[in-house]
């Protein structure tokens, strides 16, 4: 083997760790990146981007199917190229990869290093049986695979993932989806949309991340009226034949123990970090009993075995704690400063937290949960929730996408935002602007004295606003209403 000696090596050439790599090249330029399976990062693959081509073709053939209210009419059905579809999907998601791929070339050819890496000592890494490095800092940055349960591996070849779905010919005529959280959700109403018969099967009764309550339950009615969902599923005897599986359930609506068989069943059960293999015990770094590095926030730092700060950092998916894009490169660049400077550490800065299902209709939440609220403060007595019901809003009347909920969460005497859940029409949109005023600190009062425009979706959320500052006992804000128009206007 070769041996190599550099200031910083990152593992793993995804989103965080290529922006690790950037950060850390600031600081020294004696650093290596290290990838074990094909260059492109999860998001470009097999995640954020591959996903909205389907979410996209499936909006527009049921957009067009549900023309006539607005006085259009097609005179035959909608016909889908089942072929045609999965093609437009794997061609742009190959140019969103090219794109990744063209930016890793222009690295020098001295920077990147091909195979799997294992640590050998808490300053030694080796990569497959080609090369050995020594290096002073480390960043682990491995990203995460699609985890099956045992229980639905009984599938057998007819299993699919999130990272081999779009990877199909053409689509099927059904499949069976595991997990309807953020991934199962998306591509479950897309593929009913596209003609698939589609059952989705949850377990714990999450709905796309919800954790209020109230929300989930009118997320389940309204998935229910384009295709079957049942969040607390009693399925059973999954079983694989020569013409696909077939699942035995309980159906929700009747009670009834069914048997139906489908083409492939989707398990969009969680992701697990790519970790195995890595030697994690042998670099000295604390784990917890299912594996995940115990590290700081906002360093990014692994602790040792002692409890003490080490010059090994972890970012991404990695560390099992944000898996979304932005939070992924937000992590790369802390890490990667932090190796690159090392041992002069910062803290880096943390955006506040905002996650968007595309679903339809959409899912966002921003800032503190109504959960981690519920771990300090009291309903009614520390915060309050204002509500709106997009049923009756105005432009959403007009969209014919008045369907959702809105859900604010303020705290009593600062008057200070704290976060929201929405099901709601153009939910990735409202997201944003709460995020925004999240992090800000803004309070309900501020956020009401803010421009609303007439007629628009956010009027909505200035309805909600008032609802949340009259709970919370503010003083009113100085604003003018349309009344002509309902309310949420």
């Amino acid at each position: 083997m070769q041996d190599r000696n550099v200031d910083v090596v990152i593992i793993g050439a995804g989103s965080a760790g290529l922006s690790a790599y950037r950060a850390a090249k600031k600081h020294t330029p004696s650093v290596i990146l290290v990838e074990g399976g094909d260059y492109g990062t999860t998001c470009a693959r097999t995640g954020c981007m591959p996903s909205k081509l389907l979410i996209a073709a499936a909006n527009a053939v049921h957009d067009a199917r549900h023309i006539a209210p607005f006085g259009a009419r097609i005179e035959n059905d909608v016909i889908i190229d089942k072929h045609a579809v999965m093609q437009r999907v794997r061609e742009g998601r190959n140019a969103f990869v090219a794109t990744i791929l063209d930016s890793i070339e222009d690295f020098p050819a001295e920077d990147k290093l091909r195979g799997q890496a294992r640590f050998e000592d808490d300053h030694t890494l080796a990569v497959a049986d080609h090369t050995r490095v020594h290096f002073s800092r480390a960043i682990v940055a491995t990203g995460s695979s699609p985890h099956v349960p045992e229980p639905l591996q009984a599938a057998g070849k007819r299993i699919l993932t999130s990272d081999t779905i779009f990877d199909l010919q053409e689509l099927p005529e059904s499949v069976a989806v595991f997990g309807p959280g953020i991934v199962g959700l998306e591509l479950g109403q897309a593929l009913a949309r596209l003609g698939v018969r589609v059952r989705l099967f949850g377990r714990s009764g999450g709905v796309g991340g919800l954790q209020d309550k109230a929300l989930r339950s009118a997320a389940v009615s309204l998935f229910n009226e384009e295709f079957y969902l049942d969040p607390e599923a009693e399925t059973s005897d999954i079983q694989e034949d020569n013409d696909g599986i077939r699942v035995k359930f309980v159906d929700r609506r009747s009670g009834d123990r069914l048997t139906e068989r489908f083409d492939y069943l989707l398990a969009a059960t969680g992701r697990r970090p790519n970790l195995t293999g890595l030697g994690l015990e042998k670099a000295g770094i604390e784990t917890t009993d299912k594996g995940i590095p115990l590290y700081d926030r906002h360093t990014l730092q692994c602790y040792d075995m002692r409890g003490r700060a080490s010059h090994v950092f972890i970012a991404g998916d990695a560390n099992h704690a944000e898996p979304l894009l932005h939070e992924a490169t937000d992590e790369g660049r802390i890490a990667g400063h932090n190796a690159g400077r090392f041992p002069d550490l910062r803290a880096g800065y943390r955006r506040v937290s905002l996650a968007i299902v595309f679903s339809e209709p959409q899912i966002a939440s921003v800032g503190l949960s109504r959960t981690e609220i519920e771990k300090t403060h009291v309903l009614g007595q520390d915060y309050a929730i204002g509500e709106l019901n997009y049923e009756n809003q105005g432009r959403a009347k007009v969209m014919r996408q008045n369907h959702g909920w809105v859900h604010l969460y303020g705290e009593y005497g600062t008057g200070l935002f704290l976060g929201a859940e929405l099901l709601a029409p153009q939910a990735e949109h409202l997201g944003h602007l709460l995020a925004w005023a999240c992090q800000q600190r803004m309070s309900v009062h501020q956020m009401l004295n803010m421009p609303f425009y007439h007629p628009t979706l956010e009027e909505g959320i200035r309805t909600a606003l008032r609802d949340l500052n009259a709970k919370l006992l503010l003083e009113p804000a100085m604003l003018d209403q349309c009344t002509e128009c309902g309310p949420g206007a």
